[in-house]
């Protein structure tokens, strides 16, 4: 008579070996796919619709309930630049169903809001590096009109006049456009969003003149012509947008700024699962749907995973915290 109790410790002694097959870009064994998920998983966007992040996960949404049969439903929860959501997510159970789709600000975050409940390095286990894109300066083409140049010798001529929106204090686009301003010498006045896609509303709108902004959240506006792109950060041009010149072309050499975005799940995890739920990731990622909207956002799919994903994001938080003390950026 089969023994429940020993068939089940064998399976978890095969655990080890799978992560690392995962680890190593394999595919785990029929059984282990078959085995998650089996009911609808649950993903915390902590941003609202519209933005970067979502335009990430709304493709990858899709193709996960395509390829597994199972609902990935995205749950925004956007405020105080991305922490709030944060904090909902590392309250959940961490039983392999709720997960959290987190961004750069959230290596940001600790450097700027001294009081967060949470802990992106203690409180969560992280999964993955889904998408890494650089960031794009746009402007409402009737507010701030002409190339790079001309934009520049405006907002030097005159201090304070021109603004920023961002997608919240202590957010990537605050960042970026503290860096740009100590970089240039300029003075631009911000003012915070709950989210980048509110920010981008008010941009298109003309009631903000420019935004500091990740590739992927641009990109359908720039094409639209509803916004324009005078610059895009690093040192070389985005393929999806080769016309646009880089930072390195325009005088800063020292402007990098990527808006990254990853995959973490809620402390105490099951390892099998985690190995599981990356796999099943892969599998989404390797499709055609997603590697063309990867592609239209100015990314490319996957990243490190798991212990190496979790070196990257520590090296974040401490480059951002530097960034953050060289330009005094607080809260708004």
């Amino acid at each position: 008579m089969n023994n429940p109790s020993l068939t089940r410790r064998r399976l978890i002694a095969g655990v080890p070996a799978l992560g690392a097959l995962a680890a190593l870009g394999g595919s785990l064994p029929a059984w282990a796919q078959g085995a998650w998920p089996s009911k609808p998983v649950n993903m915390v966007v902590p941003f609202p619709a519209g933005g970067g992040t979502d335009a990430f996960a709304r493709p990858l949404s899709a193709q996960f309930s395509k390829t597994t049969g199972k609902q990935l439903i995205v749950d925004n929860r956007g405020g105080a630049g991305g922490t709030l959501g944060a904090s909902i997510a590392a309250k959940t159970a961490p039983d392999g169903y709720n997960l959290f789709m987190g961004a750069v600000h959230h290596a940001i975050a600790p450097s700027m809001y001294p009081k967060l409940d949470y802990d992106i390095e203690k409180d969560f286990v992280p999964l993955m590096l889904l998408a890494n894109v650089p960031q794009v300066l746009v402007v409402n083409p009737k507010k701030v009109p002409g190339d790079y140049k001309a934009f520049l010798a405006a907002v030097k001529a005159a201090p304070g006049r021109f603004n920023f929106g961002s997608a919240g204090g202590g957010t990537s686009h605050h960042l970026a456009g503290e860096l740009f301003k100590i970089q240039t010498g300029t003075f631009i006045t911000h003012i915070p969003y709950r989210g980048a896609g509110p920010a981008l509303q008010d941009l298109m709108a003309g009631n903000v003149d420019m935004m500091f902004d990740g590739l992927g959240s641009s990109a359908n506006h720039i094409k639209g012509g509803r916004i324009k792109a005078l610059m895009v950060s690093g040192n070389k041009r985005n393929p999806a947008f080769p016309d646009v010149p880089c930072a390195a072309e325009l005088g800063l050499p020292d402007y990098t700024v990527t808006t990254w975005y990853g995959l973490w799940a809620p402390k105490g995890t099951p390892a099998d699962l985690q190995a599981q739920i990356i796999d099943q990731m892969r599998q989404a990622g390797a499709s055609d749907e997603i590697k063309t909207a990867w592609a239209q956002n100015g990314a490319e799919f996957g990243g490190p995973v798991q212990q190496q994903f979790g070196a990257f994001v520590s090296a974040e938080v401490k480059r951002w915290a530097a960034v953050v003390k060289a330009s005094g950026a607080k809260l708004d």
